[in-house]
This record gives structure tokens, C-alpha cells and sequence, in this order.
């Protein structure tokens, strides 16, 4: 039950536990108070109308039923006792570690391990022997042919003339115009000083002070592009060629040698790794529709793996070069990177895709890289 004057729920039928009322006296208290105001009504309505009767009526059976309760709750029988309930060990709860964000390099997410292939050990494997290069001219990719040696694309580590020429045409342009706007400005602050007091001067001066703060914000990056430019410029030593492990550390090449013929480069550097991609047994031939895996850093996104089908053998160029095709996704940053066969054995160079298509790409066959450096892998 529950106590009438703090409706607390209630065990003991005699005397409320939490107010301390005892409900028979507060049950004939109230028993009297309402049978004072029944009679105060009745006496002041000694002339109303039958409306204000029935409700004097209406006020007594209320009464009635009132004490009714109180009687039939004191002489109910009180409810058995409560059955103990058995707590159920306390669960430890341990709240999550506390996350720290950290900014990442979105144009360059590292990815330190490649855990999960497609087909399980020998890509994942292949993709542990792909490293990632960066040169002064931009990022490839490239891959441990044995345990000392790394193949990658000649255009990856040598400069093209014709790319330096329209660089070097760019740059020298950027500086000009930056020269001839300083001019500019220092023109416009000889006339600023021979100009009255007024709203023309005070124009002037708004003007100026805003080509000097464009000014200021475009010479960081004009002479980062003019030290790029002075350092591919020259002859590209070894030593300015990066190579970056699966495992995030960087090492400086030791030793490079390119291809006359294609455009193939191979890398020297002592870092202890074990772990190479295997050229494929003697007599093993891609089919058409086989599948195959382009391993590489396509656009700074390091040991990037994509799924593709061997299309066929073309020839391109005047020489007649045989390239292998793909429809495996290729993009900037994949060059130098391995294909590779469901086995993890590695059937071709990436090289080049062709413009204005999708799903065409193209790779050197593995053989033609053991061809060209013959007297330095056998």
C-alpha cells in the first residue's frame, strides 16, 4: 500500500516508514475533517438547488468509501515476505582508452603492413618486397627483385628533358612576373609619397599594402620551386633517391643503373631486408583472364594493391617492345611497382596506361628486367 500522506510505498500496514504517520489516527482525522466540510456545505446550501444536494451527496459517499479503504486495508492480511534476490557478480566495466586524433597526411596515408590480399600469401608477401621512391621530381614505386637489388621505372629516377624544359619555362616565368610586381610596387610608393592627404592617396595606400601581402604569400612556394629546380637540374646522384621499407624506415640508394632500352632502373641499398619477389618457374605462362595485382603507391597511397585480369601481349613503339597489358588499376605513383601473378610471383614492371582510356595499362615483362641487367642479378 501506499502511505496516504506521502504516497510512499509501504510494508507495514501500521505506521509509514518514511513520514512515521500512524494511518488509523490520520485515517479518523481525516474522516472528521471531511465530515465538517460535508456539514458546513449542507448548512450553507439550506435553500440550493438539487444540483448543489447531489453534490453534498456526492461528498458523503466519497467519505464512505474513503473509510471503506482504510478499514479493508488495515484488516487485509500483509503480503508474504519478499523472496531474497541474489545479486549477479559485478561486472567489471572498463571504459575504452581515451582516443588522441592525430592529423594525417591525406594525400599520404601510410600503410606500414599489408595484412589482408586477395589471394592470401604470396601477394601479401609480394606487397612486403614493394617499397615506395621519392626523388625530387615525385613519388614511384619499386620492388626487391633479390635481397640487395630494386627495380623501378628509369623515368622514375632520371629526369626527363623534355618535363625539365617546360618546368624550368614555368619557374622562370613565376619569377618575372613576381620581379616586375615588386617593381610595380615600388613605382606605386614613389607616387604615394608626392600624393596629398586624401581619399586617393589613402586608396594607394590599400592597394599597395595588398600586392605586397600576395606578394609575401607567393614567395615560399616560388623559391621551393626554384631549389626543386636547381637540384634536378643536375645529373640525379643515388644519394637523392629515397627509398622508403614497408616498415616506414627510409633508406638513400647506394648504387643505380638504367636501362638503354627500357624504361627500366635498377637500385642498390643495404638494408638487411629478406624478403624479394621471385620471378615465376621456368615455362610458366600468363593466359588471358588470369588474374593478376598491381602492387605500388599510386598517388602517395604506399603498398597500394589493386586487382586485375592479364589482357594480353602488346607491341608498342618503334622497336617493337613487348609490354603486358592489364586492366588492373593504374595510377600516378604505380610506376616501377610489380605485377604480380595469384602466387605472388612477379610477371612485369608497371611502365605507362594509355590516355584517354580506362582499365589499359601496361608493364614490362619480368624477363626483359634479368635481359637488361644480366651481368649484375645473375
Amino acid at each position: 500500500m501506499r502511505c496516504p500522506k506521502c504516497n510512499t510505498e509501504q510494508r507495514n500496514m501500521v505506521e509509514c516508514d518514511a513520514c512515521g504517520v500512524i494511518f488509523a489516527k490520520y485515517k479518523k482525522i481525516q474522516e472528521r475533517r471531511q465530515e465538517e466540510e460535508a456539514l458546513k456545505a449542507l448548512a450553507a446550501e439550506k435553500s440550493g438547488s438539487g444540483l448543489k444536494i447531489l453534490q453534498v451527496l456526492l461528498l458523503v459517499v466519497v467519505v464512505a468509501a474513503t473509510t471503506y479503504y482504510f478499514t479493508s486495508s488495515n484488516n487485509a492480511p500483509p503480503p508474504p515476505p519478499a523472496q531474497p534476490v541474489r545479486e549477479a557478480a559485478p561486472v567489471a566495466v572498463v571504459p575504452p582508452p581515451p582516443v588522441t586524433p592525430r592529423p594525417v597526411a591525406m594525400s599520404e596515408p601510410q600503410i606500414v603492413e599489408v595484412t589482408q590480399t586477395p589471394s592470401g600469401g604470396g601477394v601479401s608477401q609480394a606487397a612486403r618486397a614493394t617499397v615506395s621512391i621519392e626523388t625530387p621530381m615525385g613519388v614511384g614505386s619499386g620492388f626487391f627483385i633479390n635481397k640487395n637489388y630494386i627495380v623501378t621505372n628509369r623515368h622514375v629516377v632520371q629526369v626527363d628533358e623534355k618535363k625539365l624544359a617546360e618546368l624550368r619555362d614555368r619557374i622562370e616565368k613565376d619569377r618575372r612576373f613576381f620581379d616586375l610586381e615588386q617593381q610595380k610596387i615600388n613605382v606605386w610608393k614613389q607616387d604615394y609619397q608626392k600624393m596629398r592627404t586624401g581619399p586617393a592617396r589613402n586608396q594607394l595606400a590599400m592597394i599597395i599594402e595588398q600586392h605586397e601581402e600576395d606578394l609575401r604569400k607567393n614567395l615560399p612556394t616560388l623559391q621551393e620551386h626554384e631549389k626543386k629546380l636547381a637540384k634536378i637540374g643536375r645529373k640525379l646522384l643515388p644519394s637523392d633517391i629515397k627509398i622508403i621499407l614497408p616498415d616506414g624506415s627510409t633508406h638513400g640508394s647506394n648504387y643505380l643503373l638504367v636501362s638503354p632500352t627500357y624504361d627500366l632502373a635498377l637500385l642498390s641499398i643495404y638494408s638487411g631486408a629478406s624478403t624479394y619477389i621471385e620471378k615465376p618457374p621456368a615455362g610458366s605462362r600468363l593466359k588471358q583472364g588470369d588474374k593478376v595485382f598491381a602492387i605500388g603507391s599510386p598517388v602517395g597511397l604506399r603498398h597500394t594493391v589493386t586487382a586485375g585480369v592479364f589482357s594480353g601481349m602488346r607491341k608498342h613503339g618503334e622497336k617493337g617492345q613487348v609490354y603486358l597489358q592489364t586492366d588492373a588499376a593504374i595510377n600516378p605513383g604505380n610506376s616501377g611497382g610489380p605485377i604480380v601473378d595469384e602466387d605472388g610471383f612477379v610477371r612485369g614492371v608497371t611502365t605507362l596506361v594509355l590516355k584517354g582510356a580506362e582499365g589499359i595499362g601496361f608493364a614490362i615483362p619480368i624477363d626483359k628486367v634479368f635481359d637488361e641487367f644480366r651481368t649484375t642479378l645473375n
